[in-house]
């Protein structure tokens, strides 16, 4: 009879058909665990890999100091990555001195709200009367008919307030919040990953990814719906390991000192209120307050987070983890879906606080005017129902839009970077606009919304590698990063005859650099591999990773607005569909 001090890998005295790989023995192959699971409570919360040290004492680094640089490491290299994405993003911000593709619509409605509160009719050459006069202009005051929440528009704003109405003023806060993006991915990496490497190459790979650049460099709404949806995402993810971690703590030790799983304690002890899961509904509900996509984010985070407290329940001995899970299912529902609901609603404060006379926001008198009568009207107030008025007429509006656009393109594409968009284009004669005098031809200046080709073209293999490690390795990593990239791209294929951009994709672009990382760390080699695996694994993965750099290099200018001859500008259009 096998001890039952014997590790959990042992396979003494079992039968044949208990004799294949535990499940330990199978993530070791291809994931990034620290070594066998001795007990219930590293199987509910795993350690970190700890491989720093070695790597500096081959250095000649004394081990005091290699452990200390490891320690400091968890937060010393996550901001390394982000202050270097940081310089990239707020390099000549300003630059081009223009109003590009869709910030003739957010940057002057962001200046009319955090003055008026409600979105203003701008004449139809206030764009060259702004950057004449450096935004010194007047505020319009007839309302206007916007078709998307204030929220990412007020984040929008508040550069505007602190830079001046300008073109770095109004990109300001998108440079920034995609600066910080990085840094979160960079953490969210190796809380999920127990891997300080990992965590920082995914925030690097984010960091040279060409769409998450420029959109961080233009003041459109989707790179603030991505920052929302990405701290909503860290936030269920630091949940999930406090909540695993409180699961574990109740668990106590037999008299041979392992922790063995325990279906009383799995089924009666409760997780509190769980504050990151309220944080995270608040970040879904300004996620929504920015665009209305960010309601198909929040059911996938909800029902992604019961299913980790069904897991974390299972794991702990629950012999009825679905019963077991109704008090946390409960609790994650209103943290989630009414928290996301109010904060959406007080998202209209200056909306609702406008004048109904006629002078305030876009419909805002509609229920005093049109909106009079019903069975039912007696129960809500005159802003309530403008209000649904204004939401169902914006409803119509989103449903019904066909217009079609040159930079259209269908989800289809968007994975291999099929149609990129164009934000701003122009030819400078030599000697004009940055063209270098002796370019002896015009040269090209453009803004290409464009993910870094090498990097999008790798995340197609990576999206299948977490597709498997979820639905035939059941690995909760892989399903968490399919899940974030599920509800930021699938939902559009419901919508494929309606003039949508590719654009909208950088929502999902922290999950496709967290998929490439988890590839590459498969690359490497898990932890137990021999030397030879090891270092070819690296070589292979380190080789990638710098390709991908120099790719983004490449088409720098192109992310910029860098003038360069027009034939090194055809020289970077490799498809026909990117022109």
């Amino acid at each position: 009879m096998t001890s039952t001090a014997s590790s959990p890998d042992t396979r003494q005295g079992q039968s044949p058909q208990d004799q294949r790989p535990s499940w330990q023995q199978r993530l070791r192959r291809f994931g990034y665990t620290a070594g066998p699971r001795s007990d219930v409570r590293e199987r509910l919360v795993p350690p970190y890999v700890q491989a720093g040290p070695r790597v500096w004492q081959v250095f000649g680094v004394p081990p005091a100091l290699a452990e200390r640089i490891t320690r400091w490491s968890a937060w010393g290299g996550p901001l390394l990555v982000t202050l270097m994405a940081g310089v990239m993003r707020f390099w000549h911000l300003g630059s081009p001195k223009a109003v590009i593709f869709d910030e003739t619509y957010y940057a002057k409605d962001a200046w009319a709200l955090v003055h008026r509160g409600f979105e203003v009719n701008w004449d139809k050459n206030a764009n060259d009367q702004i950057l004449a006069l450096n935004g010194h202009v007047t505020i319009p005051t007839d309302a206007a008919y916007v078709v998307h929440p204030p929220v990412g528009k007020y984040v929008i704003g508040l550069g505007e307030l602190i830079f001046g109405f300008n073109p770095f003023g109004w990109r300001f806060m998108t440079a920034l919040l995609g600066t910080l993006s990085v840094l979160m991915l960079c953490r969210i990496g190796r809380r999920i990953f127990r891997s300080t490497f990992l965590g920082c190459l995914a925030g690097g790979l984010m960091a040279v990814d060409g769409l998450a650049f420029v959109m961080a460099r233009t003041s459109l709404l989707d790179g603030v719906l991505m920052f929302f949806v990405l701290a909503a995402f860290g936030c269920l993810v630091i949940d999930r390991d406090k909540a695993r971690e409180k699961l574990a703590a109740a668990l106590q030790p037999d008299a041979d000192g392992r922790v063995r799983p325990d279906a009383h304690i799995a089924e009666t002890t409760r997780l509190g209120w769980r504050p990151w899961r309220w944080l995270a509904g608040l970040m879904l509900g300004l996620a929504i307050g920015t665009k209305w996509n960010g309601l198909y984010i929040m059911v996938a985070f909800f029902l992604m987070a019961v299913l980790w407290d069904i897991g974390s329940r299972k794991v702990a001995g629950a012999g009825n983890p679905y019963k077991a899970v109704l008090p946390d299912a409960a609790v994650t529902f209103v943290a989630t879906v009414p928290v996301a609901l109010v904060t959406y609603l007080v998202s209209w404060t200056g909306w609702i606080l406008s004048p109904t006379d006629g002078k305030g926001g876009y419909f805002r008198n509609w229920a005093a005017t049109d909106g009079k009568g019903g069975n039912w009207t007696w129960l809500f107030p005159d802003w309530w129902r403008s209000l649904w008025h204004y939401e169902h007429e914006v409803y119509e509006f989103h449903k019904n839009l066909h217009s079609p656009h040159t930079y259209m393109s269908n989800p289809w594409s968007w994975l291999v970077d099929g149609r990129p968009v164009s934000y701003f284009y122009e030819s400078p004669s030599p000697g004009k606009d940055g063209c270098p005098v002796d370019a002896g031809q015009k040269c090209a200046r453009e803004v290409l919304a464009i993910g870094t080709p090498l990097l999008w073209w790798v995340a197609c293999f990576a999206v299948l590698y977490i597709l498997w490690r979820w639905l035939l390795r059941r690995d909760w990593r892989a399903g968490a990063i399919a899940c974030g990239i599920a509800a930021g791209y699938l939902p559009w294929f419901l919508y494929q005859e309606r003039t949508i951009f590719f654009f909208y994709a950088v929502v999902f672009v922290p999950f496709l650099c967290l998929a490439v990382a988890m590839l590459l760390g498969a690359i490497v080699g898990p932890p137990g591999s021999s030397d030879t695996r090891r270092v070819a694994g690296a070589t292979g993965a380190g080789v990638l990773v710098l390709l991908i750099a120099w790719n983004f290099i490449y088409f720098w200018p192109l992310y910029t607005g860098t003038a360069i001859p027009i034939d090194d500008w055809r020289s970077r259009m490799w498809l026909d569909t990117w022109v």
